[in-house]
């Protein structure tokens, strides 16, 4: 070990135990702690998965699904071992998060974009087939659609080419990065399609947020909470009910699921892939450079991470979509490297 690596890690060591412990006389936690993404939390338990193959006697990662939302505060909270290593995200963090992250001395973060999923809206096979736009969706689902009271009951009251089914969506729920990008990539679209609404968002932009994001909550769209894996039991079970999770669960479930396009574009690797798919959005894992070096096998499993997200590497065989090349590249150059982020960019 080189003597600058060396002084790192028995400062990072100082820190971690001045910081709180969580067990074991004072030493360090010997097992990687990552929170965060329901929809990261397959691909992280792959990489863990691996990470334990290729690296004898080293124990598995503890990966948690707590929600992008709810991982990112709990990863912010501080250092120590009471804190998690890392957190999985399907959003890119926020200014207001990063703040928190200074604030309470987790200085030095580093932000590695492992590749990209898409929103996908689907039913049971057989089931309910609608041709989604995000005006549609906005309409169908806004607590207060354009600022009004939400009428609509069925899918026939919102466009009267669909079905005369009753509206019925489950989803994530607030504290997910797949909610934030619902909002973000479908709900605000569908919002901005009506001229007053694009002017609210210059005038007020508080009163935009909250009449183009806020969902309805009288029974038509169901939080299932961070299981994404039951919103497809619960679709699958009901021929008229909608799904909206991320496309690995479209892509595992196939079988039994059938995709509603949006904007007439299928959720299919090629199209996220290309950004063709208007629910297209990058996932994110994010570290805490100050644990490396200090929480065994850290580093290795962050270097693990680089070695399987490409087109061909272990994760695109359990729906995982490669982010472009030029993306890979500097993502991998930031993970190894230790490229602590700023605030620059952020919203």
């Amino acid at each position: 070990m080189h003597l600058k690596t060396f002084a790192f890690a028995a400062v990072s060591a100082l820190t971690l135990a001045a910081c709180g412990s969580s067990g074991g006389a004072g030493g360090a936690r010997d097992t990687i702690r990552a929170v965060g993404s329901s929809t990261v939390y397959p691909f992280a338990k792959k990489v863990a998965e691996d990470y334990v193959a290729a690296n004898q006697g080293m124990k598995s990662p503890l990966i948690e699904s707590t929600g992008t939302g709810g991982g990112i505060k709990l990863f912010c909270a501080g250092l120590g071992q009471a804190t998690p290593d890392m957190v999985n995200a399907s959003r890119r963090m926020k200014a207001s998060e990063f703040a928190d992250c200074q604030k309470n001395g987790v200085t030095d973060v580093v932000e590695v974009q492992v590749g990209l999923d898409g929103i996908a809206f689907a039913s049971a096979k057989g089931g309910i087939v609608l041709p989604l736009t995000p005006e549609i969706v906005y309409k169908a689902l806004a607590a207060r659609p354009y600022g009004k009271e939400q009428t609509a009951k069925t899918w026939a009251d919102v466009d009267p080419s669909l079905p005369a089914k009753p509206i019925l969506v489950y989803g994530p729920p607030s504290t997910s990065g797949t909610r934030d990008a619902l909002k973000e990539l479908i709900l605000t679209k569908g919002c901005e399609s009506d001229p007053a609404m694009k002017a609210l968002k210059d005038s007020d932009k508080d009163k935009f947020e909250q009449v183009c994001t806020e969902v309805r909550s009288d029974g038509a769209y169901v939080d299932q909470g961070e299981q994404d894996n039951l919103i497809v039991q619960k679709i699958e079970g009901n021929p008229n009910a909608v799904g909206v999770f991320g496309f690995s669960y479209l892509e595992e479930n196939g079988e039994k699921l059938q995709d509603q396009p949006m904007n007439g574009v299928e959720a299919t690797y090629d199209n996220i892939s290309t950004f063709k798919y208007p629910g297209a959005r990058p996932l994110y894992v994010y570290y805490k450079k100050q644990h490396v070096g200090v929480i065994p096998g850290l580093s290795e499993f962050i270097t693990q991470w680089t070695m399987s997200w490409g087109k061909d590497g272990p994760l695109a065989k359990v729906g995982f979509v490669a982010a472009p090349d030029d993306v890979q590249a500097t993502a991998r150059q930031n993970a190894t490297q230790g490229t602590v982020m700023t605030a620059d960019g952020l919203k």
